[in-house]
């Protein structure tokens, strides 16, 4: 019986493990690497590129094609010889008969086509771009999964500060219900305080309500499963503050190009500049080969037409050379040319723009950590303020409004705290973002 409940109890034991499962941001952020769709579209995105790139491939590779034709020549057709050829009068003459039968075979192979050599060069863009897009996906993955990680942790620390001082309040609702019983206060003491209690209450149900959604948009950000609980390490989010929200170094160095949106507007305008290329070289003839085999039959009877088939062949060369589109392409090559220009242009004024948001990331993250420790001060100074209020109060020094008014100050203190504390981390997320190391960020987690 013993062994039993022994071999039981180890059966439960990874189970009970599993649903105590705690998540860090590094784990949260590698989960949403893997299971959230947009990596699923870009990871199709980057396949549906390879496979673009060897379709444009396969037009410079043979191609063979078989053609078969039946026909039922319901009046035959027939063709006037004039006369004096053969006679002297007009002579009508069918050069076919009522069933014709012909099936080929035939190979073609591009020699040269200059317009098509170019555009080959698009397709390391196309799959740049590709692996570009699902690196973007990567980086809003990182930004989202952090900023809902360290929501919760802000809602967990506002409701462990709400719950403190509605301890407050119950401990100095018993001492003025004692007082009033005993006609030292009036009634009027024990509903301020009481009043103040219940807003406790409600803030502490709107707290535990913001911090239930908090973790479902986490749970969203990672693709987990929506109505499976998850428990995220508190311990670790604020031990992480630290690293998520270090004292900038004053000698950091931007570069545009780290920034994705910039890489792909690289390859857009390198796309761009192939385009007008490939409508250019339309001027230039093409020069394809081929080959040919086939068989023909005729007859008056179908059976026959079959039975008399006789096979030909052929090889050659097809030159197609345009002379009438000139004006047609020109204007498609002039429509190339103002869009790569206007991407060149827009390349330098994104260099402008991103510089100036890296710049101002940089002034909120020293604005926002002057906040977090002022306000943390401002806490300490409140609680100091209670501290000696409530003792005042005991002794019967000051009256319960000054002591609401000193508890009052705590909780602005603790919120404004809180509220510096999540814009500090924000500023942190924007400054890498705008420099674009999110990617960095993730793996020194």
């Amino acid at each position: 019986m013993n062994k039993t409940l022994l071999l039981a109890t180890f059966a439960l034991l990874p189970l009970g493990l599993f649903g105590q499962t705690v998540w860090t941001l590094r784990s949260c952020i590698e989960y949403g690497m893997k299971n959230n769709r947009n990596s699923v579209i870009y990871d199709n995105e980057k396949k549906a590129a390879d496979a673009q790139a060897r379709e444009a491939l396969a037009a410079y590779l043979p191609s063979v094609s078989l053609n078969g034709a039946l026909d039922d020549n319901l009046k035959v057709q027939e063709t006037v010889i004039p006369a004096g050829i053969f006679g002297p009068e007009d002579l009508r003459v069918a050069f076919t008969k009522k069933f014709n039968t012909n099936g080929s075979a035939q190979l073609d192979q591009t020699i040269f086509d200059q317009s098509l050599i170019i555009g080959l060069k698009a397709n390391k863009y196309n799959v740049q771009q590709a692996t570009l897009n699902k690196k973007k996906s990567e980086e809003t993955i990182i930004y989202n999964i952090t900023t809902a990680y360290y929501q919760i942790f802000i809602y967990r620390e506002q409701l462990g500060m709400l719950k403190t001082n509605l301890e407050k309040y119950r401990q100095q609702i018993d001492i003025t219900s004692q007082r009033v019983t005993k006609g030292v206060l009036l009634q009027k003491e024990l509903d301020k305080v009481t009043v103040d209690y219940n807003n406790a209450m409600s803030q502490i149900v709107v707290s535990e309500s913001n911090l239930t959604l908090s973790e479902n948009q986490l749970k969203y950000e990672m693709g987990y499963p929506i109505n499976d609980p998850i428990v995220v390490d508190s311990a670790n989010a604020q031990g992480s503050i630290r690293i998520v929200a270090p004292v900038m170094a004053e000698n950091n160095v931007f570069s545009a190009y780290n920034r994705t949106d910039y890489q792909l507007s690289q390859v857009n305008a390198a796309l761009l500049d192939i385009d007008q290329r490939r409508i250019r070289a339309g001027i230039f003839p093409r020069l394809t080969a081929y080959a040919r085999y086939g068989a023909i039959g005729f007859g008056d009877h179908l059976g026959e037409s079959f039975s008399t088939m006789s096979t030909y062949s052929a090889i050659g060369l097809k030159l197609s050379f345009p002379l009438l589109d000139f004006f047609k392409r020109n204007a498609q090559y002039n429509q190339a040319r103002y869009k790569h220009l206007n991407a060149m242009e827009q390349l330098k004024l994104d260099e402008g723009k991103y510089q100036l948001e890296y710049e101002n990331a940089r002034t909120k993250m020293k604005k926002e950590q002057s906040n977090v420790e002022n306000n943390r001060r401002n806490i300490e100074l409140a609680q100091s303020v209670f501290d000696v209020t409530n003792l005042q109060y005991e002794k019967g020094t000051t009256d319960m409004t000054d002591w609401i008014n000193a508890q009052n100050s705590v909780k602005e203190a603790q919120n404004n705290y809180l509220n510096s504390l999540y814009n500090l981390i924000l500023a942190r997320l924007e400054l890498e973002k705008t420099a674009g190391s999110l990617k960095t960020f993730y793996t020194a987690l």
